[in-house]
């Protein structure tokens, strides 16, 4: 058995400090053990008193009649270190430890982390600041959580890895009340050894998990995370994930709790979709998602039935669904008269969805025909069915039957419990139908399932560039040096001449023919409309004057004297984009989105992070493009002509391998805009900047 397993499933345990009074924190780990039945010896360590729940007392590690498996350390983090250091010296093989005063407080709390460490050896540690772990599968609650208080969890497929302690007991309690089973729960806090994705590659060997739930503050290892989310992946274990930190204070917030950078919000959204994470939207969603997916179920496509006996809930329910995508659509033909052979009489209506089986009482067996019949029926991948108030009569009678018509499918069932009922939701949980009170949820179950089920693995990186680059220079590349970069690795730039005077600039201007752009040449400035740097549809005989007047503005305004100026050919007839990257604690991304002068307004953008070696491939590339609000405009929208698609997709793998060649010597690079012209006439860039170390 390896540490972590050791740690999950002790046969032994150690609690360092543990105290006679079961209602002090101290005190709680060795009475959770003895309420909760644990089948392996309890060595609790105090040198003040003999005995403990019954247990006999030891005065230190050393005196332990054997060397445990786990030591939970309930002492300060002024002498954690030492009892961590005795278990070491024994050969235990993880401690966990409660202590707060670490990396979270400042420079001091740094030091004390490395002590912990340096104290450790070769031992896991699970902490600092933790509330410890629980095995609900094998009775195994490593813990001083208050929610151990209750006395019975319903055992399940869900595994839980929480970088917070409190939010550990909160789904702890929370997936109990609701009938939800759990299988290991796992508080992580501190990291300063095992962290998210250890346990996320245990969970994924654990036989008793089948879906993993996670609650991120920040990811401090975004490779080893990388590696055990697409692991988890590959053995069709679903991972769900609620990042908190998405506003600034919420950001600080996590900053705060666990001492660790988190880095931007979507830089997480953009990791979560290459592992196949799916991300939860609400706090309430990571158990929400998890239930439905526990059961196994694949959504093949999005449309929904929705069978109600009360009318305003199954609209709550199908509008919720409407907006996010799912379709609602009528009974076909024989699903409709295999519905109305149920029942006589003109009240149902059988003919439209939401299927409105209206009637004074809920019959168990109109309700079991009408769910076989949406079950066999070719109109539908999931159903939704509505327990109203005229349910709650014979709650037992209702979830028999719908749980006897689940073999017949694997479709997705779910319910929406419409009056304040907890306890039918949490019955109709444990038969295997996932129950929620409120509509919404519904959909972020549905939506959950159908992420799971289309997620794929994206195909092998692109091949590390290998373009020459040994003659730049360090610093901000202007603009024309920065084009000529991109060219290297085959991003074309539109026709442009560097000029000096007025008169080479007239004499461009007739060289490029038609109308120009003029712009000022400056490594220094890189917003160069922000300060008149830019002046569009000039006419030869016009160049000189305006450069000569665009020289004295940006002079006047940046007291930066241009060193020389861009005439560009006028590009007309494409669609502009941004094409970038950003560099963040969680790696470096490729960012694409609408481009030009309005790109920050409107942040239509989507980002790809860098694999470990070599840039994006096709496949991510133009994924990221139909991603955008401004696909429509590539691909032909009312009657526009197509845009080369092939070849912005040639670009941003091209753009990729440049980034990840440079790797940490790239500061800052971006296409913008990059022109995408009509199907078969490639792409350019009409404007860049790189910034090299």
């Amino acid at each position: 058995m390896n540490a972590i397993t050791r740690l999950l499933k002790p046969r032994s345990v150690a609690v360092i400090g543990a105290s006679a009074d079961p209602a002090k924190t101290a005190g709680r780990p060795v009475s959770y053990l003895l309420k909760h039945d644990f089948g392996g010896a309890i060595y609790p360590v105090n040198p003040k008193v003999p005995q403990i729940g019954g247990l006999t007392c030891y005065p230190n590690v050393a005196s332990l009649p054997e060397t445990p498996d786990v030591g939970i350390v309930l002492l300060g983090a002024e002498r954690a270190h030492l009892a961590v250091r005795e278990l070491a010296a024994r050969g235990t093989a993880a401690a966990i430890v409660l202590a707060s005063g670490y990396a979270e407080t400042g420079e001091h709390g740094v030091r004390r982390q490395k002590e912990l460490i340096d104290a450790a050896g070769a031992m896991r540690i699970l902490g600092p600041n933790t509330i410890g772990l629980v095995n609900l599968t094998d009775n195994i609650v490593l813990s001083a959580s208050g929610a151990l208080e209750m006395d019975d969890f319903p055992k399940g497929a869900i595994g839980v890895v929480s970088q917070s302690g409190g939010i550990l007991g909160s789904l702890l309690s929370r997936a109990a009340a609701r009938g939800i089973g759990l299988s290991k729960l796992v508080s992580t806090s501190n990291e300063v050894d095992l962290e998210l994705a250890d346990f996320i590659d245990a969970l994924v060997d654990d036989e008793a998990t089948r879906v993993i739930a996670l609650y991120v503050e920040a990811i401090r290892n975004p490779e080893k995370f990388r590696t055990a989310a697409l692991k988890a992946a590959r053995a069709g274990k679903p991972i769900v994930a609620f990042k908190i930190g998405r506003s600034e204070a919420g950001a600080k917030a996590a900053v705060s709790h666990t001492g660790a950078l988190a880095g931007t919000d979507r830089m997480y959204d953009a990791l979560f979709r290459q592992t196949g994470v799916i991300r939860a939207q609400a706090f309430g969603d990571l158990l929400d998602i998890p239930a439905a997916l526990a059961t196994g179920r694949h959504l093949r496509g999005r449309r929904v039935a929705v069978l109600t006996s009360t009318g305003g809930a199954g609209t709550l329910v199908s509008d919720s669904l409407g907006m996010s995508g799912f379709e609602t659509p009528a009974p076909d033909a024989d699903t409709a008269a295999a519905l109305r052979a149920l029942q006589t009489g003109d009240h149902a209506a059988l003919d439209r969805n939401p299927i409105d089986v209206t009637l004074a009482g809920l019959q168990p067996d109109l309700l079991r025909g009408a769910i076989e019949a949406l079950l066999a029926s070719p109109s539908y991948d999931a159903l939704a069915i509505i327990i109203g108030s005229s349910g709650l009569a014979m709650p037992e009678l209702m979830a028999d039957a719908i749980r006897d018509c689940l073999p017949l499918s694997d479709k997705p069932v779910v319910a929406y419990v419409s009056p304040h009922a907890p306890e039918v939701a949490a019955l109709l949980t444990r038969r295997g139908v996932p129950a929620f009170a409120a509509a919404e949820s519904c959909t972020a179950a549905l939506d959950g399932l159908l992420r799971a089920s289309r997620w794929s693995e994206p195909a092998t990186q692109a091949p590390p560039a290998n373009v020459p680059m040994d003659d730049l220079p360090s610093g901000s590349l202007d603009e024309a040096q920065a084009k000529q970069l991109f060219a290297r690795f085959g991003v074309r730039s539109v026709r442009e001449i560097v000029v000096q005077t007025p008169e080479e600039a007239q004499r461009a201007a007739q060289t490029l023919g038609g109308r120009v752009v003029l712009k000022i040449l400056s490594g220094e400035i890189t917003h160069k409309s922000d300060v008149g740097g830019v002046a569009v549809n000039l006419t030869p005989d016009l160049v000189g004057t305006r450069m000569t007047a665009m020289a004295d503005e940006v002079e006047t305004r940046t007291r930066v004297r241009p060193r020389g100026f861009l005439v560009q050919e006028m590009v007309m007839g494409g669609t502009e984009l941004i094409l970038g990257m950003h560099r963040d604690p969680l790696g470096t991304a490729i960012l694409l989105g609408m481009g030009g002068i309005t790109a920050e307004l409107f942040k239509d953008t989507t980002m790809r992070l860098l694999p470990p070696q070599g840039g994006l491939c096709r496949e991510e590339a133009l994924g990221m493009a139909r991603e955008l609000a401004t696909w429509p405009l590539l691909d032909g929208f009312r009657g526009r002509p197509k845009a080369d698609v092939d070849a912005l997709v040639d670009a941003i793998v091209a753009f990729s391998g440049m980034v990840a060649q440079f790797g940490d010597r790239v500061l800052e690079a971006e296409i913008n805009p990059v022109f995408v012209l009509p199907q078969g006439q490639g792409v350019r860039a009409a404007d860049g900047v790189v910034v090299l170390r």
